[in-house]
């Protein structure tokens, strides 16, 4: 679109600010203070071009923009390419804005090798942005798989007491099923002679080979999510990790894998998406309603919110393989939200956890007494989480089963149940810690949350209510990106089967959506 690279200096610009803190030298007092100013200088002008980006946008352009090709290895068909369209957009805006929120999250809490924890959030911001703007296979496999390297070193380095069991299990988990996606890029490979993501989506593969290659790229998304049953290393993850840890995990790492089943397995394997949505439905209705009644059971205040997510990331799955524009639209939607509110929640529990130094529910009880600014804030995520109509997380909940309700009225019927289960634990927490009995001395003694914390949570709780208010704001860029995505996904389905079966694949798919409707 332009001749200036806005996206790679975007991505490769945190590398940059690694390079610099490496320089730094001086007093351990003096290299610590500098190192912290220079990593959140560096994601601030990130910021500001994901905000360049972000207003440069044409949001009636369907096409890919900003878009950058470099002839990378000729000889092998890569290329170094990069752009985003008004799906890819809002996520790459979610990474750049949520970073220097989690560095300002960690001025005070991280005490030992604050230098190395700087690059890796940093290095970690380099990768996130390169997986959504990535538009070679080859180079998305590369910046998503790269977000595991920092991740893991931030849970293993800096977590809590079990830290190194989780960033294995967290490791392990993510890698075995990246693996098979590896394989699958690598047939696609074989099968086109290209990595260029554009070409792979306007050439699907034969239907027959279809089934095996979305498994493998299932393997790699549904742990990434994650999904029902591969969800576990979810909750251990959280809970282990520095605040700023857990607040980049829920708040962009989960969305990678709702990211590749829009970018990989809904484009470029439409016949086996048809095929395999009744069994996607299905794990997405037992991830709501069964992590939804962990979540009702758990002492821990990072647990609880973590089971909350695998839940929430249901809806998100739920939306994506209806198949049409209220569902995908409220998916993408959910996912930003999630974003936005779960980082939040996270932070909320880092300000309580500074203080007291545990996060069991029961220690705590009557902070509105002594933390009123802090019960204030918290009410909005919570009421943000639960999905409270003029919050975005009713905007994305409602349009994802709005979807499934046309697309499948029983799977809507039981996903709904996720609703209230999801007030119920979210409202006991909340009732728990900021109305229950203050009982603890050390609780009732916190102090309220200073500027820097009201720095940090005020900019979440605007957005959760703006966009809330003003979905359209997001909505007007994105549902033109859905509804070709979905026009593409229909022209290929059962061409590359016989007609029989064509017909009976197509019968699946939802007709043409009316178009009036879709940005309420």
């Amino acid at each position: 679109m332009m001749d200036f690279p806005v996206l790679s200096i975007m991505t490769f610009l945190p590398l940059v600010g690694v390079a610099i803190i490496l320089m730094i030298r001086g007093e351990p007092e003096d290299v610590e203070r500098n190192t912290k100013h220079m990593a959140l200088y560096t994601s601030l002008f990130a910021l500001a071009f994901g905000i360049f980006v972000y207003k440069g946008f044409e949001g009636s352009n369907t096409d890919f923009q900003f878009v950058e090709k470099i002839e990378w290895f000729p000889a092998l068909g890569f290329t170094y390419q990069m752009g985003v369209d008004g799906i890819s957009v809002f996520f790459v805006l979610l990474s750049v804005f949520l970073t220097p929120l989690c560095i300002l999250a960690s001025w005070d809490s991280v005490k030992t090798r604050v230098r190395e924890y700087m690059i890796a959030f940093l290095v970690l911001e380099s990768f996130m942005i390169g997986t959504f703007c990535a538009l070679d296979a080859l180079l998305f496999y590369v910046f998503f798989e790269g977000v595991l390297i920092p991740m893991f070193l931030i849970i293993g380095i800096w977590g809590g007491p079990r830290r190194v069991y989780s960033a294995y299990k967290f490791f392990l988990y993510t890698l075995l099923g990246s693996v098979l996606m590896l394989i699958a890029l690598l047939t696609l490979y074989v099968q086109n002679g290209t990595t260029d993501m554009q070409v792979l989506m306007e050439n699907p593969v034969a239907a027959n080979m279809q089934i095996w290659l979305w498994l493998a790229f299932f393997a790699s998304f549904a742990v990434k999510m994650p999904m029902w049953p591969v969800h576990t290393w979810l909750p251990d993850a959280h809970v282990e990790a520095p605040t700023a840890g857990s607040v980049i995990l829920a708040g962009v790492l989960l969305k990678m894998g709702g990211y590749g089943f829009l970018r990989f397995s809904l484009p470029m394997l439409p016949d086996a998406s048809v095929l395999f949505t009744p069994f996607v439905f299905w794990l997405s209705v037992i991830a709501i309603i069964y992590t939804s009644l962990v979540a009702l059971v758990q002492e821990d205040m990072k647990k609880l919110i973590a089971y909350s997510s695998v839940a929430h990331m249901g809806f998100v799955t739920l939306g994506i393989f209806t198949l049409n524009v209220q569902g995908i639209t409220g998916g993408i939607f959910q996912m930003l939200s999630h974003g936005i509110i779960s980082a939040a929640l996270f932070l909320c529990v880092g300000v309580v956890y500074d203080r007291l130094h545990t996060r069991e529910i029961a220690r705590y009880g009557g902070l509105v007494n002594n933390m009123p600014r802090y019960a204030t804030v918290f009410m909005i995520f919570m009421l943000g989480s639960v999905g409270l109509p003029g919050t975005s997380g009713f905007v994305g909940e409602f349009l994802s089963l709005l979807g499934a309700y046309k697309a499948n009225t029983i799977i809507a019927a039981f996903a709904t149940t996720g609703v209230v289960l999801g007030a119920a634990y979210m409202l006991m927490l909340y009732r728990n810690v900021v109305f229950g009995p203050q009982d603890n001395n050390d609780a009732a003694a916190m102090p309220d949350i200073d500027l820097r914390e009201i720095g940090i949570l005020v900019p979440l709780a605007f957005l959760t209510i703006y966009l809330g208010v003003f979905p359209g704001k997001i909505m007007d860029k994105i549902t033109p990106s859905t509804e070709k995505l979905i026009s593409d996904f229909q022209a290929h389905v059962g061409k590359q089967e016989t007609p029989a079966e064509s017909a009976g694949a197509e019968a699946i798919i939802i007709g043409p959506e009316n178009k009036e409707g879709s940005h309420d």
